[in-house]
This record gives C-alpha cells, structure tokens and sequence, in this order.
C-alpha cells in the first residue's frame, strides 16, 4: 500500500528576469516554506528550483540551486512567525549554518536540525541541492539549539534514502513514510543529541499518557528522577512544566481543528492526560489568556 504524495506547489527563477529573481524566490518561500532573505553570489544571478509536496504529516521541500546564502533574520521570525522543525539534508554541495551560538559546516550527505522560531543563515558556496523536511512543532520534540548528523550514520543513510524516492519516485511511497521519517529523525537525535532531547521525545509521544511522571520518563531514558530535573533546570524548566506546556498545545490544536468539532472539550482534555476538567479550564487559561470554550 502506498502513501498519497501530493504536489503543493513549484518554482524556478530561470525564466525570471534577472532582476527579479530574488524578490522572485523570497515570496514563494514566505508562501510556501518560511520567510527569508536571499543573496545570490553567481554572475548569472540567482539560478533555483523548489518543488513542495505534502506526505502525511509533513511537508518536504526539494531545493536546488547556485551559490547563495539565505537568511530568516530575528525580525522575519516576529513577522513572518513559522512554527515548526526544519530538517535540512545536503544532497549535494557544501553549506555553512550560522546561528545564534555558532556556526555548522555541512557537506553532502550531512544534516542540520533547527528551529523555524529563531534566527539563523544558510550559506552555499557552490551548486547545492537539499530535501528539508518541514514538522509542526507538535509532532516533533524542542530543539534547543541547531544539531549536526553526520552523513556515516545508519539512520540518515536510511532517512536519506527514503526522503529522495519522496522526491524522485512518489508514486511508490510506501504507507507511513511519514511516521517512518519521524521514527528516523528520532533516532538520530536521541542518539546523537543531549539527553534531554530524549526525555523530551518520550514525554512528547507520551501526553495522552495519564500516568506519565517524572519517574517515567527517568526509566524510559535511564537516568536518575534528580539528574533529569537537572536536565530541564539548566533551561529553567521542569520536566512538569514541560509536559503540562506540551499538553495544553495538543489540546488547543484540536479544540481549533474543524474536523473535530464533534468532540468535546472534556473528551479532547483526557485524551491529552488531564484527568479533571476543571483543572484542564484552569490551566488552559492561565496558559492563553482565555478558556477553552473561546476555540469553539
């Protein structure tokens, strides 16, 4: 059985007029990616191609073109706010990804990681082509900072597989390609990033869970309950805190989805893990300045 691959949309700057070029692909982007500025640094000026396609869950935007940098400044990020993770892979070329605690270099067959809600550059000195895959937030654990894979890891070589016949071969995608490159970029980060990603991943594929505690997550992930506390007070956080956050957004994204207005905001509550009610219209609105019942 095959999973539905659908075309959102295309584009390519050849045919634009050379000055034009660049207010060209920064408008498709705000449109169909995330706003951005873009600099081209060849004669010819910005020479690239975009195609965006729907799998599932995610989106995947297949990017190619010459040497350029992109740019999402800290003012595109209040303007142009975009929700999501960004898991960008470099199919071909070499990439810089600057960013508010440093700078990663990138070649072929390499990732970046990054959240869409803060600021960064991405640079390509030569010809490039990169598959990035767009997740909302709510699917997919915090990134606190921008994390580098490898391109020698079993996980990638497989994501990188599977994202190219997206790409080349959609047709024969097979059913749950999205939940298998969600399951791969888990993997990767679990294992390759800091142990509090992991405590986060759990937690978050665990809200509707009504017995998640601490101590779970502890045991899930093979740390002590006080040394995952440390864990989330290094970012001034809880392990409660985060789950209640985590929590309150599943259950606003369902209360906004008309596809779902039959249930009722009881229902919705318990299936994210809160057992009353009552305490669900408490901290709902101490969370978003309203109740619940304003989505409805």
């Amino acid at each position: 059985m095959t999973q539905a691959v659908s075309l959102i949309s295309r584009v390519s700057t050849v045919d634009v007029d050379p000055a034009d070029r660049v207010a060209a692909w920064e408008e498709y982007n705000r449109r169909a990616l995330v706003g951005l500025t873009c600099s081209p640094y060849a004669e010819q000026g910005l020479l690239a191609t975009q195609t965006n396609v729907r799998f599932g869950a995610l989106r995947m935007a297949d990017i190619a073109g010459n040497e350029h940098v992109i740019e999402r400044t800290s003012a595109a990020c209040r303007a142009l706010p975009k929700d999501s993770v960004f898991a960008s892979l470099v199919l071909s070329g070499e990439a810089v990804f600057y960013h508010g605690q440093g700078c990663l270099t990138l070649g072929a067959g390499e990732l970046v990681m990054y959240d869409t809600r803060r600021s960064y550059l991405f640079g390509f000195a030569a010809p490039m082509r990169q598959l990035l895959v767009d997740i909302p937030r709510e699917l997919f654990a915090e990134v606190p900072s921008p994390v580098r894979f490898s391109a020698d890891s079993a996980a990638l070589r497989a994501l990188r597989t599977l994202l190219e016949d997206v790409a080349a071969r959609p047709e024969a995608v097979a059913d749950g390609a999205d939940e298998t490159v969600l399951d791969l970029l888990r993997a990767l980060a679990s294992g390759g990033a800091a142990p509090l990603f992991a405590a986060k991943d759990y937690i978050d594929r665990h809200l509707g869970d009504h017995e998640l505690s601490p101590a779970r997550v502890a045991a899930a992930i093979g740390m002590s309950v006080r040394h995952l506390g440390r864990l989330f007070a290094a970012e001034g956080d809880t392990p409660a805190r985060y789950v209640l956050r985590r929590r309150l957004a599943r259950a606003r994204r369902d209360l906004a989805d008309p596809a779902i207005r039959h249930r009722t905001i009881a229902d919705i509550a318990h299936r994210w893990g809160f057992a009353s009610h009552a305490h669900f219209t408490r901290v709902f609105r101490a969370e978003y300045g309203h109740p619940p019942t304003d989505l409805r």
